[in-house]
């Protein structure tokens, strides 16, 4: 059953399919998986759809099924070879723990993410496996609408009650991730599709490492969707990076455009939208984005809980609204007899009405303040931002903050807390901040909220510890022993390899430096250097006499 590596459709003996055009004689360039190749007994794999620097996903047939799906493929970027027509995975002995690292931590992403498919706007995750030293994971290969046509198809921009049931899925979703430990971090209209069911499902899913490893990934930044932090070097991630990206695809929905980058906003904040945007737009909405959009971390909206409620605010004004127009609907003519039996009417019912026409005036006051203040700084005119809204304050218990800890220290410290389990990240990082064996950062973070139910189920924290430095200055070893020169390097988490040569300046056993570097000099942590040692005087011979 010769198949078209273009589309999966059957074609018998021709080259050129007739259903898309792909031409079948052509092969599929190393170090992506040939054309035909055959994974787990089962999938067959076609052309490649996209890569992301950490995985590439190709189109593939279940012979199974009988299913079209798609395959997604480990392969990080820089770290690994395979020659062409080859299906192994090579790996140099220099990057085999790092590929190593990085391989389990997809492996467990890809773990999260298929226990959670119930949820709609993530994808349906079918199999995982290992083969040809790399993973592979098997997904629902839908019809998907890309967001950015879906928008333009509607006239450039989404009514609010059009956008709100397509983007509180995708809010449901983060969330549930957040709180298995793991993130999205590139939420942006270029990673989410609309489904034929008309609902939102997000793509473009990578492990928190390779978005910080520095591959071509961590350059694919989205302007405008990338939270400022995301253009640091050493940038945290948690749930308020997925917020900004959350809110800037939002804002683009809503608006047709996206907000300046993140660099360009460091000079100008503001979010501007035009006259005609703000006035269709519910204000807590635009409040909302405003807070989810908030260029220092510590002003963003906190949490997904938070950013659900401030952007359902307009239904508790409904409900209210409905109540009161509900009671002045039953205020009709009555006879003088009901009047009578009205007298004998509770005043609870009177005080209730009251209270809740008070909340719809408050409320209305603060719409219209909305619109005459904190607008104007997204309308031009003036430097300001539109400010944020005061959150509710939590008042129940938070995650203590380990950082500056050692990690035995941060256990011991979570010992009597039931509630709370202390993990290792896969691997520790560098830090010029943070001191060598301390915890430089932590997810979720110090301050984050612990529910009731989070109590029950329980909250595992994971700390990464630092590294120290990356770069480390060689120390000056000249004139010391060899024993107290080894110290001095290893304290610098460095390696060294004594290699002997006569010296007349140092006796036998003294460090006279070293091969090809100088103190002072900055080499990477880990780094194996050599280190000269004296073998004293060098030998006098006494030559031959010719004469």
């Amino acid at each position: 059953m010769p198949l078209c590596m273009g589309c999966m459709q059957e074609i018998g003996d021709e080259m050129i399919c007739p259903a898309c055009g792909f031409d079948n004689s052509e092969k599929q360039q190393a170090p992506f998986l040939p054309y035909g190749t055959e994974l787990a007994g089962r999938y067959i794999v076609g052309m490649g759809v996209d890569t992301n620097g950490e995985s590439t996903r190709y189109l593939s047939f279940d012979k199974q099924t009988g299913d079209i799906v798609i395959v997604c493929e480990f392969l990080p970027m820089g770290l690994f070879e395979r020659e062409q027509d080859e299906t192994l995975v090579q790996v140099s002995e220099e990057n085999a723990e790092t590929y190593e690292t990085l391989k389990a931590a997809f492996l467990n992403y890809y773990r999260v993410l298929s226990e959670l498919r119930e949820l709609s706007a993530l994808m349906d995750i079918h199999h995982i496996f290992e083969e040809n030293n790399t993973v592979y994971v098997v997904e629902d290969n839908e019809d998907l609408i890309p967001f950015e046509e879906y928008v333009k198809r509607s006239n450039g921009s989404l009514e609010w009650d059009i956008a709100r049931p397509l983007f509180m899925p995708v809010i449901s979703a983060l969330e549930a991730m957040h709180k298995r430990g793991i993130g999205h971090y590139a939420i942006s209209p270029k990673n989410m599709y609309i489904t034929a069911q008309g609902k939102i499902k997000i793509s473009g899913f990578a492990t928190e490492y390779e978005r910080k490893r520095g591959t071509a990934l961590k350059s694919q930044l989205f302007g405008g969707a990338a939270a400022p932090e995301q253009y640091e070097d050493d940038f945290p991630l948690d749930d308020v990076t997925d917020i900004y990206g959350f809110c800037a695809t939002l804002f683009y929905a809503l608006t047709g455009r996206l907000p300046k980058s993140a660099p360009e906003r460091l000079k100008d904040s503001r979010l501007l939208m035009s006259t005609n945007t703000v006035k269709r737009l519910p204000p807590h909405v635009v409040s909302a984005l405003a807070n989810g959009l908030q260029i220092e971390r510590e002003n963003r909206i906190v949490d997904f809980d938070e950013l659900r409620s401030q952007l359902s605010v307009a239904h508790t004004a409904k409900a209210i609204q409905d109540e009161i127009s509900r009671t002045a609907s039953m205020n009709l003519p009555r006879t003088a007899e009901q009047k009578k039996s009205d007298s004998n009417m509770s005043h609870v019912s009177v005080t209730i009405i009251a209270a809740a026409a008070t909340i719809l005036i408050l409320g209305i006051i603060g719409v219209f303040w909305l619109m005459q203040n904190p607008l104007k700084g997204m309308l031009g005119g003036g430097s300001m931002t539109l400010p944020s809204t005061e959150a509710t304050e939590w008042t129940g218990d938070t995650i203590k903050n380990y950082m500056g800890m050692t990690f035995e220290d941060a256990v011991k410290s979570a010992e009597n807390d039931n509630a709370i389990h202390i993990v290792r990240s896969y691997a520790d990082e560098y830090s010029d901040e943070y001191k060598e064996g301390t915890v430089m950062a932590q997810n979720p973070p110090a301050g984050a909220r612990v529910t009731q139910q989070d109590k029950e189920s329980g909250v595992y924290v994971s700390l990464t510890v630092s590294r120290g430095k990356q770069m480390r200055e060689l120390p000056d070893i000249e004139g010391q022993t060899l024993d107290k020169a080894s110290q001095m390097i290893a304290a610098q988490g460095l390696l060294g390899t004594a290699e002997y040569a006569y010296n007349d300046k140092y006796a036998e056993g003294i460090v006279v430096g070293y091969r090809e570097k100088s103190k002072g000099e900055t080499v990477e942590y880990g780094t194996n250097v050599i280190v000269i040692v004296s073998k004293g005087k060098e030998p006098v011979t006494a030559e031959s006499d010719d004469e």
